[in-house]
């Protein structure tokens, strides 16, 4: 269900902090909408799998707005929360793992994306961080099961749009040293290429803690 890494670490947060940005820069194509081509004389578009590398690769500098970039959307809404309770913020085998071993930070970002053509999707990404790597593998054999539960994406509502469930049916996580990655995204409107959802939750796992 998804790639794991190892490397670096991070340090415990202990305030609840939401922030909401809306309007935020970046490259928009017309890479949502399934089936879009160029017409007359255009360049070919490269397909997503080849876009994708470009993209992971500025997810891993943090530039989550060129990441993205590179996948033809830009950032139209986003929000970051970082927090200390991750028993609080799942459910299912997840929150019972978080009753055994807690987390010492929880930080979760929620992306909204667009082409500019009516194409839409929403990233989430929750970053978990443990007091030891041992921990952090456990947990990723628990959230890597698809129906373990989950950590609670912050809600798409926080982004002043409609509640969309998000089903882990596109799903990335990495870890790395004592922090896992979990990535999510779903479609939001318009008709978006089933690949290039998938490709946003498997970038956006790249992205650095914050």
């Amino acid at each position: 269900m998804a790639k794991k890494e190892s490397g670096g670490g991070g340090v415990a947060l202990v305030a609840a902090v939401l922030v909401v940005l809306a309007g935020a820069g970046g490259a928009g194509g017309a890479a949502l909408n399934s089936g879009a081509s160029g017409g007359g004389g255009a360049a070919p578009v490269e397909s997503v799998g080849v876009r994708k590398w470009d993209a992971k690769r500025s997810a891993r500098g943090g530039d989550v707005e060129g990441a993205v970039a590179h996948l033809g959307v830009r950032i139209t809404k986003q929000a970051v929360k970082q927090e200390l309770d991750c028993h609080a913020n799942s459910f299912g085998r997840v929150r019972d793992f978080f009753a055994r071993t807690p987390c010492t930070s929880l930080d979760r970002l929620l992306l909204a994306v667009g082409d500019g053509a009516g194409g839409a999707a929403v990233v989430s990404v929750a970053w978990v961080t443990f007091p030891g790597r041992k921990q952090a593998r456990q947990f990723e054999d628990v959230v890597d099961v698809h129906g373990s539960g989950d950590v609670r994406p912050l809600s798409t509502t926080v982004l002043g749009m409609a509640d969309i469930p998000f089903t882990a049916a596109h799903y990335w996580s990495e870890t790395v040293d004592t922090t896992i990655t979990i990535a999510e995204s779903e479609p939001a409107g318009g008709t978006p290429d089933p690949e290039l959802v998938d490709a946003l939750a498997e970038v956006a796992a790249q992205l650095p803690r914050p």
